[in-house]
């Protein structure tokens, strides 16, 4: 059945009306970050007790989604998940949610190519604008793709969000079935900790090997924030920005007068990124800023469009590391943590721009139950999942030191990377990787 409604302008209507159109078996689409609905997840949870066998789309929850908390043993609704946040892991690690791998840049294309139509999609929006549009703020991502493959469209509108500037960033009123008035809730904020000494160690190597005139590319977490703080100090300067995800540390760069985007061959001028996440502070620097420009993931992470910048620099975290160069980011074993996101995307674009570099960055070690572990190992945790090939690793940056992988043979990176390792773990490494032949015996490298 087609939900379509046949209307010349969308209707405004309840949560609670909109909540009513869902019927046993749909698919629905949440959306990403802060564009996730509120008022209608609320209202869809009302309903549990009549529902079955829904399916969600969403993407980085960063509060609790109420129809979730309504169905603790997921009996008749279930999340599929592009990319997990911490509260989307706590209901993996529940039963109530799965992952979903992607790319992150070729989502659209799997919403217009593999993913049957989207039932209802409930995105929160700004307010409507002089022009018609419902501004989707500092979320474009996917959103466009889901919206021209939905039955139903409903925006749910919120007057905290920053009005952002971009291809696509706006859902026309010709486009919407209907519109809920939101609760205009302050945005969720990402807390930026304050770097470790060893993220400042990390990201002293890293700022070093960047040049005036580099375009960065900055992941999620402690360490590539790190970087940001780094090269405030470093003097860097003409710095551009075509990233994934905006963050509080690029935004003191652009603050300082460090990136101003001149030597960018795409978008020259402007700072690129697809999401942002962070503080207040960063919102409110996004709102009606026309030197930023939040464009569709496919533009922002997708390795041939990232190359057509010179220089582009893409800095990422992992979590584990083994001796011939694998990086597993994404989860622990056979549970999941988060996702592949776009690092495998930037560590290609970044390497085929000319002069590119692509960093991944990881403390050496970890503590689990009380155990010190090193996060260099022989081998992957069994069921880790690779997230950076060994083929595609270039910079591998920990606390003790900085190595390229490019061009090394796997007795090469071995040693190398073994000298990554915190020293209490090196001797240990260093047999085993004889053990197992990764060094020959005899040989000097």
């Amino acid at each position: 059945m087609n939900l379509r409604v046949a209307a010349a302008s969308a209707q405004t209507i309840t949560a609670e009306r909109a909540a009513s159109f869902v019927k046993p078996g749909m698919w629905l689409d949440y959306g990403t970050t802060f564009c996730q609905p509120d008022a209608f997840d609320r209202a869809l949870a009302a309903r549990i007790n009549e529902l079955s066998n829904i399916k969600i789309r969403s993407c980085l929850s960063l509060k609790p989604r109420a129809v979730l908390e309504a169905d603790p043993e997921a009996k008749r609704v279930f999340l599929l998940n592009l990319h997990f946040s911490g509260y989307d892991r706590e209901k993996h690690d529940a039963g109530q949610c799965h992952y979903l791998p992607v790319n992150l840049g070729e989502i659209p294309d799997y919403y217009r190519r593999f993913i049957p139509p989207v039932d209802v999609v409930v995105l929160k929006t700004c307010p409507i604008d002089p022009d018609g549009y419902f501004n989707l703020s500092a979320a474009n991502l996917w959103h466009r793709a889901v919206i021209e493959r939905a039955r139903m469209v409903i925006v749910e509108t919120c007057t905290t969000m920053p009005y952002v500037y971009g291809d696509g960033a706006g859902i026309h009123i010709s486009e919407v079935d209907y519109i809920i008035e939101g609760d205009n809730a302050p945005l969720p904020q990402l807390p930026n900790p304050p770097p470790t000494e060893i993220d400042r160690k990390v990201a002293h190597l890293i700022a070093q090997e960047i040049e005036d005139g580099a375009c960065l590319q900055v992941g999620i977490g402690g360490m590539p924030n790190a970087v940001c703080a780094s090269l405030l100090d470093s003097g860097v300067k003409h710095l551009g920005v075509h990233t994934e995800m905006m963050v509080d540390g690029l935004l003191e760069l652009y603050r300082a007068g460090r990136i101003d985007g001149s030597r960018k061959a795409l978008d020259r001028g402007k700072i690129v990124y697809t999401f942002a996440l962070g503080s207040k502070a960063l919102y409110d620097a996004l709102d009606r800023n026309r030197d930023m420009r939040c464009q569709p993931v496919d533009y922002t992470n997708l390795p041939h469009v990232v190359m057509q910048n010179d220089n582009v620099v893409a800095i990422n975290s992992t979590t584990q590391v083994d001796l011939q160069g694998q990086a597993a980011s994404e989860s622990d074993g056979l549970r999941h943590i988060s996702g592949t996101g776009g690092q495998a995307q930037f560590v290609r674009g970044a390497y085929a721009s000319k002069g590119g570099k692509s960093f991944i960055c990881l403390t050496s070690t970890y503590d689990k139950r009380g155990e010190r572990r090193s996060r260099i190992v022989l081998n992957l945790t069994p069921g880790n999942i690779v997230t950076t090939t060994r083929s595609d690793m270039m910079f591998v940056v920990t606390e003790y030191g900085i190595v390229n992988l490019k061009g090394k043979s796997v007795p090469e990176r071995a040693k190398a990377l073994i000298g990554l390792a915190h020293p209490d773990f090196r001797e240990g490494l260093e047999r085993q990787a004889y053990e197992h032949r990764l060094i020959p015996r005899g040989f000097s490298f």
